[in-house]
């Protein structure tokens, strides 16, 4: 998979246009995830969806709203230049694979599967619960894509272990894990006596799972040895991705954090993470990943 950087914009924030991709892209970005994709054009949920919390993160319930995986590979059809991930929402194996016929004339460099999203029913976690829908959706998605592009698959913590949705992809064949998504949450206006959200649930992301993440590609890591992983929930700077990469992630993704820094944040991350490299003498990011594993 052609990554021009190790730092990916995660799926869900900014992943609407190719003139956003570019300048994503100029300012580090190794590669975009587009928003989740369906079969057909979703409008999402009333707002309010997107809320900042008083103890950091944001709590998100967009319902998924996207113009659907036809009119979108309309759209990047004329890219190629820019690394783009198109992430796959759905639930059955037909959907995942109509979808990703849709992107067959388009410089695609891998697609990651949303099998993690905490909010929306018959998606998303409620298929990422299920390892044998897990497994059947994602060797479909491999026989679709060929040697097109890679297959990742994102998971995330719902009703069953996530662990076990990582070994059925894998079973599937997928080339990749992204972990982890939000989380499923809530918020309470205590003056209005009423959840803040139009859905009630929402996703939490940001800074306050940064730690949960943290261990589940940690734990990914220890379990499947080498499937490589991208890590992803509450990076905010060089330190963050470090970690992530010692933990065992090849790559990593950031979302939340472009809701209170600029683009350049691409940049900078990338920056920490090459003077890290410098000052503890290491000449290959490659040979970071992991490392923790081996103390």
């Amino acid at each position: 998979m052609r990554l021009d950087g190790p730092v990916v914009l995660a799926s869900g924030i900014l992943g609407i246009s190719l003139d956003v991709f570019r300048r994503l892209h100029r300012s580090g970005a190794g590669a975009v995830v587009t928003k989740s994709l369906s079969k057909s054009p979703w409008t999402g949920y009333a707002n309010p969806t997107v809320i900042g919390l008083d103890n950091g993160g944001w709590l998100n319930a967009v319902g998924l709203s996207n113009p659907g995986a036809q009119n979108f590979a309309d759209m990047i059809r004329p890219n190629r230049e820019i690394p783009i991930i198109v992430s796959l929402v759905g639930s059955t194996a037909a959907e995942f694979e109509y979808m990703i016929d849709k992107f067959d004339e388009c410089a695609v460099v891998a697609y990651e599967l949303n099998m993690s999203c905490p909010h929306v029913a018959k998606v998303g976690l409620e298929v990422g619960d299920d390892p044998a829908l897990v497994r059947e959706i994602v060797g479909a998605a491999k026989q679709a894509s060929g040697d097109s592009a890679p297959v990742l698959v994102k998971v995330g913590l719902g009703s069953s272990n996530y662990l076990d949705t990582v070994g059925a992809a894998i079973d599937g064949g997928a080339d990749a894990i992204t972990a982890i998504n939000t989380i499923r949450s809530m918020a309470i206006d205590a003056e209005l006596q009423r959840p803040v959200l139009s859905n009630r649930f929402g996703g939490l992301s940001g800074a306050p799972i940064k730690p949960i993440a943290l261990r589940c590609v940690y734990e990914i890591a220890s379990r499947f040895g080498d499937i490589p992983i991208m890590g992803c929930g509450g990076i905010s700077n060089w330190k963050d991705a470090v970690e992530f990469i010692l933990a065992g992630a090849s790559a990593v993704q950031i979302g939340s954090v472009l809701g209170e820094e600029d683009v350049d944040i691409f940049g900078r991350i990338n920056t920490g993470i090459t003077e890290y490299m410098e000052r503890k003498g290491i000449d290959r990011l490659q040979d970071m990943v992991g490392h923790a594993q081996r103390r």
